[in-house]
């Protein structure tokens, strides 16, 4: 058999996830249960769902006692997956930012960036995934009313590092709803907020990214739900995921029932948003607005 690798300077969460998503295979093939795979590491069964998911690091001994338990004895497999087992425990790129990226910022830093489609819906700014340096800077310092510290500068070069994924690799898909105060809400002066439409614009014309404003017609409901992402990973078999970011903490809901419900809220804002070439017009119409 041979180990499937991640695509070169993938990080270290894709490779929890495609180790875990082997192993996965590995233990369903031999028609092994998750409470024997689990006895044999000292383990629960939660433990191995957690691997599974790639949620968690791999302790060596963990993985060759699994590998052993599935009958994998080819010494050039065992090494493959041990090699990607090290490789998953080391610290990501995000890493070096972590004064100014809290904990839990980080847990979905890496989530985002093994996930093969983002679907976003935004209430109050653009996303930060297709803003410029100057918004960014504007939201991160509030305005200037704030310091642009070292930790801001980091906050800012975290943000733009997240976008070269998309930007650089057709594979992954964006697609983001943004409802229509969010891209008219002034943020610095009137230059960086028509750079940073124009820049919209120019984004939405991508063939990975899909652009949908929600009109002011659509009244209040359309922001009931308030600001979501959800990350897809179909290349691994896993399930959905929704983040949400509060003031203090960001959310991960990974139950089927709730995920669905986040599922159904982003179809139903696809509909009512105006389609993707409507939304390049609505943006030229905002840009005008701006001279």
């Amino acid at each position: 058999m041979s180990v499937a690798q991640p695509e070169p300077g993938s990080g270290p969460t894709v490779r929890r996830i495609l180790l875990g998503y082997q192993l996965r295979q590995l233990r369903e093939s031999k028609n092994i249960s998750r409470a024997d795979a689990a006895y044999k590491i000292r383990g629960s069964e939660s433990k191995i769902s957690r691997v599974e998911l790639g949620r968690v690091g791999f302790k060596i001994r963990d993985v060759e006692d699994l590998l052993t338990f599935y009958g994998v004895d080819d010494p050039a497999v065992r090494s493959s997956f041990l090699t990607l087992a090290r490789e998953a425990n080391e610290p990501g790129w995000w890493h070096k930012y972590g004064e100014s990226l809290p904990i839990w910022f980080q847990s979905y830093v890496g989530m985002e960036e093994a996930a093969t489609q983002l679907r976003v819906y935004e209430t109050q700014f653009v996303p930060g995934l297709l803003q410029t340096e100057d918004y960014a800077r504007e939201v991160i310092t509030r305005g200037g009313k704030n310091r642009l510290d070292v930790l801001a500068k980091d906050r800012i070069a975290t943000r733009m590092r997240r976008q070269h994924r998309i930007r650089e690799n057709p594979g992954v898909k964006l697609w983001v709803i943004i409802d229509e105060p969010a891209v008219r809400r002034p943020v610095g002066n009137a230059a960086i907020m028509r750079a940073q439409l124009q820049h919209l614009k120019k984004l939405s014309e991508e063939s990975n990214i899909t652009l949908q404003i929600v009109p002011f017609s659509q009244g209040v409901y359309a922001a009931e739900t308030g600001s979501f992402t959800i990350l897809r990973y179909p290349e691994y078999d896993l399930p959905d995921v929704v983040y949400v970011e509060q003031l203090t903490g960001g959310m991960i809901q990974e139950k089927r029932a709730e995920v669905e419900q986040y599922t159904m809220a982003l179809e139903w804002l696809a509909v009512v948003a105006e389609r993707p070439e409507q939304t390049r017009k609505l943006l030229d119409e905002i840009i005008d607005d701006q001279e």
